[in-house]
């Protein structure tokens, strides 16, 4: 009876040896996969991690029209730094403009169950006129952002902004923000307002947003709130408020704005997008912080001199600064076909696309010596990309029609480049 509860005793302890060797054999293994698709998924955020600091690969390379080529540096301190404080800074040059731009700025974590920060920046860059910034969208990155080459209308502002952001709940989150701009538009332009004419000035405005995400699940990632699934339909409401007088301020007005994102279905089979996007603004208002319809078409006088790379949301038979808004509305529907699976490395992918747009403007005479358009219309495109031919490139074609239809077929025509890769 002894011998067999030793034999039993040794064949168990034999196992377990044995189990905990494979185990400890098969930890390294795992944590050098674990390590490497983190390390894949910094990148796909535009991140190169290093020990305390993640390298901002925003920054590295950009082109536009006014600056040329634009590189620098910039960054964020991660959590081995500090997981109450963060830190983050870019430097950036301009060969055409032969200029410096740089941003520094500080977080404060004051509540960890909320994820509630208060932040601070300083700001000495260029925006581009009548584009519209979410507070909640914090990240946005392409290895290769296609419209920026192809914008020229910029203005150059001073910003000194406070904020505070906080997470009501995993599908709730908001922020608030004051800000201080002083702003020189980089274009001859002059608003007239009461007849004192404006080349220059102060925006001191108030910002609040909400993003709701209230079919996405989410899960608990240190302290962070990771979405592991995102569901559909996604909101995001922001309203601004400009106070005249309020740190040498030049006007009054306010700004509502609104996007919902609705989709069904994955890229590896079907999947239909739509998104909605709407604006409205009251009181004096300068070009600067006017609306336009993320046009994506240079003017040029033939189609192969306007051949470039389509954006992922824009209009690409609108040409820039063809038309601005204080208040508009874009619709934009994509049907993504099947990938066709020709080989292995071999599989692109059909994309039907409808754009319609819809926007008016007060007061167009205040703007003076720019020239554009109301959007009073009604704004129609619509055509196909076929993505991922070669190496995550692909080409577009799209044609513009009914009310701002052009007398010249092929003014009316864009055909590009597309992009997409993904880690």
């Amino acid at each position: 009876m002894l011998k067999k509860r030793f034999l039993v005793l040794f064949i168990c302890s034999s196992a377990i040896m044995q189990s905990q060797t494979a185990s400890d054999k098969n930890e390294p293994a795992q944590d050098s996969i674990n390590h490497e698709n983190k390390f894949l998924k910094s990148l796909g955020n535009g991140y190169f991690p290093t020990k305390y600091f993640n390298f901002d690969l925003r920054y590295l390379f950009k082109y536009n029209q006014y600056e040329g080529v634009r590189t620098g540096l910039g960054g964020t301190t991660n959590e081995n730094f500090s997981e109450k404080f963060r830190f983050n800074a870019y430097t950036v040059y301009g060969f055409r403009d032969d200029k410096f731009k740089y941003s520094v700025g500080a977080g404060a974590r004051l509540f960890e169950t909320t994820n509630t920060w208060l932040n601070l920046s300083y700001t000495d860059d260029l925006q581009e006129t009548g584009s519209t910034k979410f507070l909640t969208d914090k990240r946005f990155f392409q290895f290769f952002e296609p419209r920026l080459f192809n914008i020229d209308l910029f203005h150059h502002h001073i910003t000194k902004s406070i904020g505070l952001e906080h997470t009501f709940t995993p599908s709730l989150v908001g922020e608030i923000d004051f800000s201080s701009s002083y702003i020189n538009p980089t274009y001859n332009y002059n608003y007239n307002l009461n007849g004192t004419l404006y080349d220059t000035f102060h925006v001191s405005s108030a910002k609040a947003a909400i993003q709701w995400s209230p079919f996405s699940a989410f899960e608990t990632d240190g302290t962070k709130m990771i979405e592991t699934t995102a569901g559909y339909p996604k909101f995001t409401f922001q309203f601004t408020k400009s106070f005249k007088d309020v740190l040498q301020s030049d006007f009054n007005f306010s700004k509502f704005d609104f996007r919902a994102v609705y989709q069904i279905g994955n890229k590896d089979d079907y999947l239909s997008q739509i998104s909605l996007v709407a604006g409205i603004a009251n009181g004096d208002i300068p070009l600067t912080h006017l609306y336009h319809a993320y046009p994506n078409n240079i003017t040029k006088e033939t189609i192969l001199q306007r051949f470039s790379v389509a954006g992922n949301n824009s209009f690409e038979t609108m040409y820039f600064n063809e038309f601005f808004s204080d208040r508009f509305t874009t619709i934009q529907f994509k049907q993504f076909i099947k990938p066709f699976h020709i080989s292995q490395r071999f599989q692109p992918q059909l994309v039907l696309i409808t754009r319609y747009g819809l926007g008016d403007i007060r007061n167009i005479e205040r703007h003076q010596n720019v020239s554009f358009k109301s959007l009073n219309k009604g704004y129609t495109e619509s055509g196909f990309e076929i993505n991922k031919i070669l190496f995550g490139f692909g080409l577009s074609f799209t044609y513009r029609y009914g009310a701002y239809h052009l007398p010249e077929f092929e003014d009316n025509l864009a055909l590009k480049f597309t992009f997409n890769l993904t880690l």
